[in-house]
C-alpha cells in the first residue's frame, strides 16, 4: 500500500504534499502565537481564521515551486525537511525564534554546547518530522514530463496558488492588516521562510560584504593618576561575566529565597534593573565590550573595531581574559586569553565542561603570578555561570541546595517547581564562586582590588511557554533582558580611584542603568583618559571626586 502511495506522483502534487506538511506540522508554532492573538481579540471573524492556513499553504506552494526541478527537488527539500525539523522543536518546545541573533548564536555555538540539547526528546522529533518524512521523500518516485509540458503545469499551479493568495488578501485585508500589526511576532515564528531569510541575511552581512577596515580605538589612552592623590598600590579588578543569569532569581532584587547568601555580608553592590544589549552570548558579549549601544549596535561594525578591553590595553593596563563558556566572541582576541582545558580536573570537568570552581583555581594561579611593579590589571573571567538546558551540570552535588531538581536536558518535561530549583542552584553557586573571589581579594597586598560581575543575558523558565533565552529584543519578556550587576570595591581601590564610599553605598538604591554602561565604567574605574571616554556612561563617576 505504502509503495503505490510514492508511485507517479506528478511535481505539483508532491508540491503541495510538502506545503501542507510544512503548514501543518513545522508551523504548530505559528498557530499557537495566532491563537494566543486571536484570544485578545474581542470579535473572531471566524471565515478569517479558516483562511490563514489556507493562505500559508497557498503561499509556501508558490514559494516551493521555484525549487521543484528533476535534480533539485529532492535535495533541496530533504535538507529543507532536516533544517525545519530542528527550528520546529525548538520553537514547539523551547519558544527560541530564529532571527539573525540566533543564527549567529547556531554558527558560533562549539560541539560541547549543541550536544546539551541532544536528549530522547529532541532526538525523537527528529525521527519523527525529520528522518521519516525526509526518507519518503527520497523514495518517491516523481514524475517528471517533457521541459515545456512540466513548465506548462508548474506555472498553472503557481497562477492557481497565487489567485487563492489575492483573494484571500483582497478579501481580508483589513482583518490580515490590523491582526499583524497587532501581533508583530507571529512573523518569526512561520517555518521556513523565516529562519531561512535571518540566515540568509546572516551569511550576506558576514561573508558576502565588502569588509570593513579595521579600526583602532582609544590609541591616545592613558591612565591619569588624580593630582590630590598619592598612589600606593596598583588598581586590580576583576571582572566576572556571568552567563545566563537572569536578575529576577537574585536574593538582591527582591527575590525570596537565599540565592545570595554566600556574598550577603560582603558589602556587594546591586545596580537595579540593568538591561542586557541582547538576550544571546553572540549578541551581549560582543555588544557589552563595545563602543557602541544596544540601539545603535551592528555585530559586523563592532568585530572591525577595539573593545573596551583593547582600550585598557592601549593605556597599559595589563589585561588578561580567562574563558570557561563558548569563547569570547572575538573580545579578547587581541589581548592575552587562555580557555579552560574541559579535561583539566577530572573531579570538576566532564570533558564537555567546567564546573566554575576551576575559574577560581586559575585565579589563585594568576594572583600569584609576578607582574610589571605599579601595573594596573584587568583579569576577566567569563564563566559558564547557569548554562542551559542541562543546568543541574552547573553545580556540584554538595552545592544542591534547592530540591527536586531537573537533572536532565529536556527541562520542559520537569515540573516547573524542579526547573526553577535547578536554575536557582545555579545561581547559588555562582554566588559562592564571586564570594571565593572576593573573599581571595581581600587578602591582596601588593594591590587595591575590586571585582565586579555582569551576566550576559538573562533566561526564560517556561513563563508565557519561553524556555531558555534569544527570543528577538524587541518582544523578548524581562525575563532575558534583565540582568545582574553586582560590584565589590575595597577601601583601596575606592581611594586609588578617587571614588567616595558614603556615595558607593548610595548608588544600588539608582536604577535604569545597561550593558550600555560597561565600556565607560570599565575606562573609569581604571583612571583612564581618551577621546573615546564617555563620562555620563561611567556608573561611578558621580561619586568620583
Amino acid at each position: 500500500m505504502g509503495a503505490k502511495v510514492l508511485k507517479s506522483l506528478s511535481v505539483n502534487r508532491v508540491t503541495f504534499l510538502l506545503a501542507l506538511f510544512f503548514v501543518m506540522i513545522f508551523n504548530i508554532p505559528f498557530f499557537s502565537v495566532v491563537k494566543k492573538g486571536l484570544e485578545h481579540q474581542s470579535h473572531i471573524d471566524p471565515v478569517f481564521v479558516a483562511t490563514i492556513p489556507v493562505f500559508l499553504v497557498a503561499a509556501l506552494g508558490f514559494l516551493f515551486s521555484f525549487f521543484s526541478f528533476k535534480y533539485l527537488l529532492k535535495p533541496f527539500f530533504i535538507a529543507l525537511i532536516l533544517l525545519s525539523s530542528g527550528v520546529f522543536f525548538a520553537a514547539y518546545k523551547y519558544g527560541v525564534v530564529f532571527d539573525t541573533g540566533m543564527i549567529e548564536n547556531t554558527f558560533q555555538t562549539n560541539s560541547a554546547e549543541a550536544l546539551t540539547y541532544v536528549n530522547w526528546a529532541s532526538f525523537t522529533n527528529f525521527a519523527l518530522t525529520g528522518l521519516v518524512p525526509a526518507f519518503l521523500l527520497y523514495k518517491a518516485d516523481i514524475e517528471y514530463r517533457p521541459f515545456t509540458k512540466e513548465m506548462l503545469r508548474k506555472l498553472v499551479f503557481m497562477l492557481a496558488n497565487l489567485t487563492v493568495v489575492v483573494a484571500i488578501a483582497f478579501v481580508y485585508m483589513q482583518n490580515y492588516a490590523s491582526f499583524v500589526r497587532n501581533n508583530d511576532q507571529i512573523k518569526h515564528y512561520i517555518v521556513p521562510t523565516y529562519f531561512i531569510g535571518s540566515a540568509s541575511k546572516y551569511i550576506y552581512q558576514n561573508y558576502l560584504q565588502a569588509p570593513i577596515t579595521y579600526q583602532e580605538l582609544g590609541l591616545d589612552a592613558k591612565v591619569i593618576k588624580p593630582a590630590a592623590m598619592k598612589e600606593e598600590k596598583p588598581k586590580l579588578l576583576v571582572l566576572v561575566v556571568g552567563e545566563t543569569a537572569r536578575a529576577m532569581n537574585y536574593q538582591y532584587y527582591g527575590y525570596n529565597r537565599p540565592t545570595n547568601q554566600y556574598t550577603k555580608d560582603l558589602g556587594l553592590i546591586a545596580f537595579n534593573n540593568v538591561q542586557s544589549c541582547g538576550t544571546a552570548t553572540a549578541v551581549s558579549l560582543p555588544c557589552m565590550f563595545s563602543r557602541m549601544n544596544r540601539k545603535d549596535y551592528e555585530a559586523r561594525q563592532a568585530r572591525s573595531q577595539d573593545t573596551a578591553v583593547d582600550v585598557l590595553h592601549h593605556a597599559g593596563v595589563n589585561v588578561f581574559w580567562v574563558d570557561n563558556d563558548s569563547g569570547c566572541k572575538g573580545v579578547c582576541d587581541r589581548v592575552p586569553n587562555y580557555t579552560i582545558d574541559v579535561n583539566m580536573d577530572k573531579k570538576l570537568c566532564d570533558g564537555e565542561f567546567c564546573k566554575d570552581q576551576v575559574m577560581v583555581d586559575k585565579l589563585d594561579e594568576l594572583l600569584t603570578t609576578k607582574e610589571q611593579p605599579n601595573q594596573d590589571r584587568l583579569i576577566v573571567l567569563h564563566i559558564v555561570g547557569s548554562h542551559g538546558p542541562t543546568y543541574y551540570l552547573r553545580y556540584p552535588d554538595d552545592h544542591k541546595q534547592f530540591t527536586p531538581d531537573c537533572p536532565r536536558s529536556d527541562i520542559q518535561n520537569c515540573s516547573h517547581n524542579e526547573l526553577v530549583n535547578t536554575y536557582d542552584n545555579t545561581i547559588l553557586y555562582t554566588d559562592y564562586i564571586l564570594s571565593e573571589i572576593v573573599k581571595r581579594l581581600q587578602q591582596q597586598h601588593m594591590y587595591a582590588p575590586a571585582m565586579m560581575y555582569l551576566s550576559d543575558h538573562g533566561e526564560s523558565l517556561g513563563e508565557k511557554g519561553l524556555y531558555l533565552h534569544g527570543t528577538p529584543y524587541g518582544i523578548a519578556p524581562a525575563e532575558q533582558t534583565t540582568v545582574p550587576w553586582l560590584s565589590w570595591i575595597s577601601a583601596g581601590y575606592a581611594q586609588e580611584n578617587g571614588l567616595s564610599e558614603s556615595c558607593l553605598s548610595g548608588l544600588q538604591q539608582r536604577s535604569g542603568y545597561s550593558q550600555d554602561n560597561l565600556f565607560d565604567t570599565l575606562l573609569g574605574l581604571f583612571n583612564v583618559s581618551t577621546q573615546v571616554y564617555r563620562p555620563k556612561e561611567d556608573i561611578f563617576k558621580q561619586c568620583r571626586t
